[in-house]
């Protein structure tokens, strides 16, 4: 992908080097939490469709001391702008093309303005609207701050733990993420979070589920237009998102973790869903072949 050739973003918030997002609490966890509470947790969101940051941030309130709550000091050393760094560069590069395609694309296509998102850039831990953001929930999006959360040690987790490497796959994460805020934006993702307050847990699965392709496909409505527009992709681009969704799917993780899939359980969706509805996406470069929620089959 040729990424170097991109506006970087200047809606990007640096905080790492604020000392892993633990601020002075004991035990290296979240407010107090242990590692293993945290992993637990994070887990229990996967398997029930809950941001764990939401889980790991209620855990807190309930953990921490009564006393008055450490965090960096404002501005201590946290930074604003385009970062220097290598994998910094890319993720603001990346958020920066997604502002200049979607700020043309939404608009002609839904008639919705564009409203960007902050990508917060973290190592470790950090707080979010949503919670304790820590590295072992994968990038997300909360829609309480309006951000996208991102520890950047998640690309060499994709090459090592998932056998997933390449810019365009790591910028199909990116591009998955800020595709949750583009549902923000048209008011999707609020009336689906109401409707999982209704429902049972099954049925809110397959809400998130759905939530979920519709990001995948946006996604490729970004790499579509992207590449209309500023010529980005490169030959093998296209393979690398198929290769990143293959590996992300509900059913290839739950088999890798205990052997077998229970789709009942799946919050984001398998393989070929993810793979399939990022296709449709990208052949079509508009965002109205995304509605997943209309879809006779995902």
């Amino acid at each position: 992908m040729r990424w170097e050739d991109f506006r970087a973003s200047e809606n990007v918030e640096d905080r790492r080097g604020e000392g892993g997002g633990g601020f002075g609490f004991p035990g290296g966890g979240a407010g107090g939490l242990g590692i293993g509470t945290i992993v637990i947790l994070c887990i229990i969101g996967w398997v029930t469709g809950i941001n764990p940051a939401i889980l790991i941030g209620g855990a807190e309130m309930v953990n921490r001391p009564r006393q008055e709550e450490r965090q960096a000091p404002d501005g201590a050393q946290r930074r604003t702008g385009p970062p220097t760094d290598q994998s910094g560069r890319f993720a603001a590069a990346i958020l920066g093309n997604t502002e200049d395609v979607w700020k043309q694309v939404l608009p002609n296509q839904t008639g919705r303005q564009y409203t960007p998102t902050t990508m917060v850039l973290y190592q470790g831990g950090t707080r979010s609207g949503c919670g304790m953001a820590r590295a072992a929930m994968g990038p997300f999006y909360c829609p309480l701050d309006k951000k996208v959360y991102l520890d950047t040690s998640f690309f060499k987790e994709m090459e090592q733990k998932f056998k997933v490497k390449g810019d365009f796959a790591y910028a199909y994460v990116i591009a998955h993420e800020v595709g949750h805020h583009i549902q923000d934006v048209l008011g999707i993702l609020p009336k689906v979070q109401r409707r999982q307050q209704q429902v049972d847990e099954r049925e809110s699965n397959r809400l998130s589920v759905r939530v979920e392709l519709m990001a995948d496909c946006l996604a490729g409505v970004w790499a579509k237009n992207s590449d209309e527009r500023f010529n980005a992709l490169e030959p093998g681009d296209i393979e690398e998102a198929m290769q990143a969704a293959s590996a992300i799917g509900d059913d290839r993780l739950q088999k890798q973790s205990q052997g077998y899939a229970v789709p009942d359980s799946f919050t984001h969706g398998s393989s070929a869903q993810r793979m399939r509805w990022f296709q449709t996406g990208y052949r079509s470069g508009q965002t109205q072949s995304c509605d997943t929620f209309r879809a006779a089959q995902l």
